[in-house]
């Protein structure tokens, strides 16, 4: 609205965590009187720009390739891949997906649904009713209050976790779609997962990753849809969240809030509520940058994915490492692909994202970790810098799973 009051008509292109397809297409291309673009990932960015460059964007062809266009609003489309040198180097240009591969990061943790609710729907936090949770039969002991500092020195272990369908199919964008499953597992075999380990030791011995973390455990109980932090004496209130809460009128409903996953102030019991916020460090970004600036776009978009997925797996790691200090581990499911989707007690909830959807909530969470320890900052849009850096709250609840508040 600002840009259009200036007559400004530059075509904007935008992406990030906290946007998604639906919030871009119905909720600002309408308001916007020039051109715009929605770019998952650095590879749709590098094609709308490539579009923009040589005139009007073309027609889409499918709709995962979609382009959001304000204006005639005929969509453009970003789906094809960016023309890469030398040729034999170029992702598969197959870009018919499912949903469910179309969603890479806290998008794919939330589900199709949840990740597509608008970033203006954020519920309503005057509706106190509470939901039918059972209070937890057994509230864990945290190891400590407070926060401390951690830094990983074995990328491997990062690397241990890393969602390589999420880093495939979706950052480096090798996706399957219509190719027969055996062709496409040599594709992922003789082509992908060389890379993946050859762009993984450049990581290692170029020290261009480093995993830092801070993390900590505070006293806490629920007051209706606020969940109130306490000082280590557990009575003096250090600070306090107010979550929204599925409306009534919601489809499928539970009228839930992540408040009513704590003890509540009336049980007179003190829950425990970890934060973590983990970092792959401010080299990641400069040498994505000089990749970038470099004309070096492979090496870029191969690099850059990595960063990102690794930032994910540092968070992965380290909520696995929470659940063993508090003792509820051994509901984690053994196998990696099952640990992705949530085969572990509880849940852990970025600011942004339906459930807690009010990102200025990190100004909260930086007062209670303080993440300049680890040279991490929040610009004053409430994002995270370096980019491959994530935080969370995370439950213990056992019934504590991704929903969605509209």
């Amino acid at each position: 609205e600002i840009m259009n009051e200036r007559e400004i008509t530059t075509p904007v292109v935008l992406g990030g965590a906290a946007l998604n397809r639906r919030y871009v297409d119905n909720d600002l291309v309408p308001l916007f009187n020039s051109k715009l673009f929605y770019a998952r990932d650095a590879f749709d960015g590098l094609n709308a720009m490539d579009e923009l460059t040589q005139g009007e964007p073309s027609e889409v062809q499918s709709p995962k390739s979609k382009v959001a266009t304000a204006g005639n609003g005929t969509p453009g489309n970003a789906g094809s891949l960016p023309a890469m040198s030398p040729e034999d180097e170029q992702p598969t240009d197959i870009q018919t997906v499912t949903d469910e591969e179309d969603l890479v990061g806290e998008d794919a943790k939330l589900g199709k649904q949840a990740a597509r609710v608008s970033a203006k729907q954020t519920g309503d936090t005057t509706h106190t009713t509470k939901s039918d949770v059972e209070p937890a039969e057994i509230i864990p002991t945290a190891p400590f209050y407070g926060s401390k500092v951690v830094e990983i020195t074995d990328l491997t272990k990062v690397f241990d976790f890393i969602n390589e369908t999420a880093l495939f199919k979706g950052q480096w964008q090798y996706k399957q779609g219509r190719t027969d499953p055996a062709e496409y597992q040599t594709l992922v075999e003789e082509t992908v997962r060389p890379k993946f380990e050859e762009i993984k030791a450049k990581a290692i011995a170029g020290k261009l990753l480093e995993a830092k973390l801070v993390y900590g455990y505070f006293p806490c109980q629920s007051e209706g849809n606020d969940l109130v932090i306490y000082e280590d004496d557990e009575r003096s209130e250090k600070q306090r969240f107010t979550f929204p809460r599925q409306p009534l009128e919601q489809r499928g409903s539970k009228n839930l809030c992540l408040a009513d996953f704590f003890a509540s102030k009336e049980s007179g019991k003190i829950d425990v509520v970890p934060f973590h916020l983990v970092t792959m460090g401010r080299r990641a970004s400069e040498h994505s940058a000089n990749l970038f600036k470099n004309d070096d776009y492979t090496e870029y978009l191969l690099f850059h994915g990595l960063s990102v997925e690794s930032a994910e797996a540092l968070a992965e790691m380290w909520h696995k490492r929470i659940r063993e200090e508090l003792g509820i581990a051994g509901n984690d499911a053994p196998e990696m692909t099952k640990l992705f989707k949530q085969g572990y007690q509880g849940s852990r909830y970025s600011f942004g994202y339906p459930a807690c959807p009010n990102i200025e909530d990190q100004t909260k969470l930086f007062d209670l970790l303080k993440p300049g320890r680890i040279d991490v900052e929040l610009t004053d849009e409430f994002m995270l810098e370096p980019e491959q850096s994530t935080s969370a709250i995370i439950l213990h609840h056992p019934d504590a799973k991704y929903f969605n508040v509209e």
